[in-house]
């Protein structure tokens, strides 16, 4: 079964990141020149992703705005003769069906995935974590639905994380089908580093089986007072197999500085139209 729908949590208040996100969606800050949630819905698109649902909620109105045409800044630019810029605003509304709905209380990840159940109905679905940037020659997600397609059951991507940073995920153990796959037996959400089964962890990007909803809704609040994803996973485990995959690209994390600011600086050094000033203006700085 193709995956043609996408879920993109994106109703956090982003507070890693104050006081830049007080009153700017994190997901709205820019990477170079296109906020952070353009480039996972353009990896979704590359992956065959067509409808996207957006969890939102009442401060992230601008992202409903973004992704929406503006006829009075067409005309303007157009006026100016700035047609090239009109059509690379009118790319960004095409990209997708992009649908939203708000999350009205902030109850976690798991509450903002079942609250996807209309919209997914029966069938298998992606969730995007907006603060993880995937870079790599395949899109992060196409790996993922490669592998959906040959295993029939979820799919966690996941990353080997530093020991001393495993309380930051949801960590997998399992057994090691291949270099890249695991069969999971076992889920645990953000652990003492002492008690975590492994450092696979967890990294923003699913492929899950609509069975997920029936199991969120019944869901009691788990780690920091949360529905959480993990541990309704967890319990889809008892049912169906799942599955971990350690995709290629490099991962940014961009709720927070540090991880935003490498995101901008190599994302910066990837566009051939800025690279070599940039790069210039690098290496002044560092001398």
């Amino acid at each position: 079964m193709n995956i043609k729908k996408a879920v993109i949590p994106a109703a956090g208040f982003g507070t890693r990141f104050l006081p830049a996100t007080k009153s700017v969606p994190k997901e709205m800050m820019p990477i170079v020149d296109k906020p952070a949630i353009q480039y996972v819905i353009e990896e979704a698109v590359e992956a065959g992703i067509e409808d996207i649902l957006i969890i939102t909620s009442r401060h992230k109105k601008s992202i409903e705005d973004y992704f929406d045409n503006e006829v009075e800044l067409d005309i303007l630019l157009d006026s100016k003769n700035k047609h090239e810029v009109v059509e690379k605003l009118k790319e960004i509304t095409n990209l997708a069906n992009i649908h939203f709905i708000r999350q009205k209380e902030a109850k976690g990840l798991g509450h903002a995935i079942w609250l996807a159940k209309t919209f997914i109905g029966n069938e298998p679905f992606a969730v995007i974590l907006p603060d993880d940037l995937i870079y790599s020659d395949t899109p992060c997600l196409k790996q993922m639905i490669d592998q959906f397609n040959k295993y029939q059951s979820t799919i966690l991507g996941v990353q080997r994380v530093d020991e001393d940073k495993v309380n930051k995920y949801g960590i997998i153990s399992g057994k090691q089908l291949s270099e890249k796959i695991f069969e999971v037996d076992n889920l645990v959400e953000k652990p003492n580093v002492e008690n975590a089964p492994s450092n696979v962890a967890i990294v923003g990007r699913y492929i899950i089986t609509p069975e997920i909803f029936d199991i969120l809704e019944n869901l009691q609040v788990g780690v920091g007072g949360e529905i959480q994803l993990t541990d309704g996973l967890l319990k889809l485990l008892k049912n169906q197999s799942l599955y971990a995959y350690l995709f290629d690209g490099k991962r940014y994390d961009t709720g927070n500085t540090k991880g935003y600011l490498e995101a901008v600086v190599d994302y910066a050094l990837k566009r051939e139209d800025i690279r070599e000033d940039f790069l210039m203006n690098l290496k002044s700085v560092i001398k």
